[in-house]
C-alpha cells in the first residue's frame, strides 16, 4: 500500500479561510470560502492559447504565474481579507499537461495542451505496439491528448528539449513550485500522465521506457490533501500571500470539480457544461472501458470515468456572438425558454470541432437541419440547448452499452445557471439533475486546503459541511416522451451526414 509522509501543519491550522486556485484553459481562478463553505471572494485573469500550427495548442507557463499574481489579490480584495486569513492553500489544472524544466529550473518549451493533436502518429503506434500493456498499466488508451504520447511526439521533433530536460511537472504541479519550490504530483495527475501504474500506485519504468523516458525526471507522488510546503518569502512578495502558508499538492481539474460537487459515492455522475461537455461516474474500483477515460477519485478505493463531447459552452458562445450580441446570452436563455419543445422542428448537431465521444471523429461538421423561413432566433437558440442535450445523451447511451449505471447528476459548469437548459437537460436525458450551489474545481481545490491543513477532518467531513444543493431539476414525462422520438431522429441524422462531412472536408481542405 502507497505510504505518504505525516503533513507536519496537520490540525495547526489557526484560521479558517482557504484558498483554492484552478488553471483552466482561458483563465485563472481564485476563490476564497470559510469552513462551512461559504463564498467570500473569487477573481479570475485570462491566459492565451497559442496556436502556432493547425492542430497545436500551448500556453506559456509563465503567463499562468503572472494570472495568479493578479487573481489572487482581487479574490483577497473581494474577500475584504487579509492574506494572513488563509490557512492552506490548493491548487489544479487541466490533466495531461506537461512542463519540462532544465537543471537550472528553466522553462525549456511552451506546455502543450490537453486538446493538442500533434501526437496523433505516436499515439497511433503506442497503442499498436503496446495498446494491451498501456490499459492494464494505466487505465486508459493513448491518444495525442494524454503526456505519454506528447513526451514521444518531443523525443522524435525535439530531442534537444528533452535531452535537457531534468524535471517534468503536470500544470498544476509547476505553478505550485513557483509557490513553494517543492516537486511533486498526485496519483491522478501522474494516471493522467499515462505514465504510473495503478497496481503499485508509482511510476511505471515499463510504460517510461516505451518512449525512452528517464524516470528520474518524474516527481515524487504524494496523495492530493498532502501539505507540500509553505509560501515562499520570493512566492509572498509576487502574490500577495503570507509567507508560510501551507500549500497542499492538489490534483487536476475534473478530479476536485467532480469531488467538489459532492460526488463521494459509486453511482453519483456529472455533466459539466464548459468548453466542452463531459459526463463523470463515479465507481468502486477501475472502470477500464476505453476510449471512456478512467481516473482516481479524492476518495480512496474510488475511480470515476470521464467522457466528453468538442463543443457545448463553445457552441453556446458561438451562436451568441452570431445571433445575440446585443442581449447576450440573458437574451437567448429567454428566447429559448419560451419556444416550444423541438424548436418547430429545427434540429442541431454541435460538432463545431469534430466529435470525440460517443464519434471520436474529427471531420464531423456542426448543422441545423429542418430550417423553414418561419424559423428565427428564438428556434435557433432552443435548437441548440436541445442539440448540447441530446450530444450529453449521446454519451450515456454509450457509457451505459459499456455496464455503466447511472443514479443522480450532478450538473456543473457556468451553462448549469440556465434554468431552461437544465430541464431540457433533464427531459432529453430522464435523470434527475441536482445543482450544487459551488461546483468548480476551485472550490474544490479550497476544500482539499481544507483536509489537508485540519480544518476538515475527512472529505467526507468537507462535503457534508461545504457542499449543499442549490436546487433539484426532475424530468416531465410527456417532455421526455417527446424527446426520445426526436433524439431518434437526431441519431438518424448524423449517421445520414457522416458521409456528407467528410466529402465536404475533402472538397474544401
Amino acid at each position: 500500500m502507497l505510504t505518504f509522509p505525516s503533513n507536519p501543519y496537520q490540525g495547526k491550522a489557526l484560521q479558517k479561510y482557504l484558498l483554492g486556485l484552478d488553471l483552466g484553459a482561458g483563465s485563472l481562478k481564485a476563490t476564497i470560502i470559510n469552513d462551512a463553505g461559504h463564498l467570500m471572494g473569487e477573481a479570475s485573469y485570462p491566459v492565451t492559447t497559442k496556436i502556432p500550427r493547425f492542430g497545436w495548442s500551448e500556453q506559456d507557463p509563465a503567463e499562468w504565474f503572472a494570472a495568479l499574481c493578479t487573481a489572487i489579490p482581487a479574490a483577497l480584495a473581494a474577500a475584504n481579507l487579509p492574506a494572513t486569513a488563509i490557512s492552506g492553500i490548493g491548487i489544479s489544472a487541466g490533466a495531461h499537461i506537461p512542463v519540462l524544466t532544465d537543471a537550472e529550473g528553466k522553462v525549456l518549451r511552451p506546455a502543450i495542451m490537453w486538446n493538442d493533436q500533434r501526437a496523433a502518429t505516436q499515439a497511433t503506434a503506442l497503442h499498436e505496439n503496446s495498446g494491451e500493456k498501456i490499459i492494464a498499466t494505466a487505465l486508459n488508451r493513448a491518444n495525442p491528448t494524454w503526456t505519454l504520447a506528447m513526451l514521444a511526439w518531443l523525443q522524435e521533433h525535439e530531442p534537444a528539449v528533452m535531452a535537457r530536460a531534468k524535471r517534468l511537472y503536470l500544470a498544476k504541479d509547476w505553478l505550485r513550485a513557483c509557490l513553494t519550490g517543492s516537486w511533486e504530483t498526485d496519483f491522478s495527475d501522474a494516471i493522467g500522465a499515462m505514465l504510473a501504474d495503478n497496481e503499485t500506485k508509482t511510476w511505471s519504468p515499463e510504460l517510461a521506457a516505451l518512449i525512452g523516458l528517464n524516470p528520474a525526471i518524474l516527481p515524487p507522488i504524494v496523495a492530493p490533501e498532502h501539505i507540500v510546503g509553505i509560501v515562499t518569502a520570493e512566492a509572498a512578495a509576487r502574490t500577495g500571500l503570507a509567507e508560510g502558508t501551507p500549500v497542499i499538492c492538489g490534483s487536476n481539474d475534473t478530479t476536485v470539480e467532480f469531488f467538489g460537487a459532492g460526488a463521494i459515492t459509486p453511482g453519483i455522475g456529472g455533466v459539466k457544461l464548459a468548453t466542452a461537455g463531459v459526463l463523470y461516474l463515479a465507481t468502486q474500483g477501475p472502470s477500464v472501458n476505453p476510449p471512456i477515460s478512467c481516473y482516481p477519485h479524492i476518495m480512496p478505493g474510488l475511480y470515476y470515468t470521464a467522457t466528453g463531447t468538442n463543443s457545448c459552452a463553445s457552441a453556446h458562445r458561438w451562436l451568441r456572438d452570431l445571433m445575440f450580441a446585443e442581449g447576450g446570452f440573458a437574451a437567448m436563455d429567454a428566447l429559448a425558454a419560451a419556444t416550444p419543445a423541438g424548436a418547430r422542428g429545427l434540429l442541431f448537431h454541435p460538432y463545431l470541432q469534430g466529435e470525440r465521444a460517443p464519434y471520436w471523429d474529427p471531420l464531423l461538421r456542426a448543422d441545423f437541419i429542418g430550417l423553414t423561413i418561419s424559423h428565427g432566433k428564438s428556434e435557433f437558440a432552443r435548437a441548440m440547448y436541445e442539440g448540447l442535450a441530446f450530444s450529453i445523451r449521446d454519451l450515456l447511451e454509450a457509457a451505459r452499452a459499456l455496464g455503466q449505471s447511472f443514479g443522480t447528476i450532478r450538473l456543473m459548469g457556468g451553462g448549469a445557471r440556465s434554468a431552461c437548459w437544465r430541464q431540457i437537460i433533464a427531459d432529453v436525458t430522464g435523470l434527475t439533475i441536482e445543482r450544487t450551489e459551488a461546483a468548480d474545481a476551485s472550490f474544490g481545490a479550497a476544500l482539499l486546503a481544507g483536509i489537508g491543513t485540519g480544518i476538515f477532518a475527512s472529505p467526507e467531513d468537507a462535503v457534508a459541511r461545504c457542499v449543499r444543493l442549490r436546487d433539484v431539476t426532475t424530468p416531465n414525462p410527456e417532455s421526455q416522451q417527446f424527446y426520445s422520438k426526436l433524439f431518434e431522429i437526431y441519431k438518424d441524422a448524423q449517421a445520414a451526414l457522416a458521409n456528407i462531412n467528410h466529402r465536404l472536408h475533402a472538397l474544401t481542405v
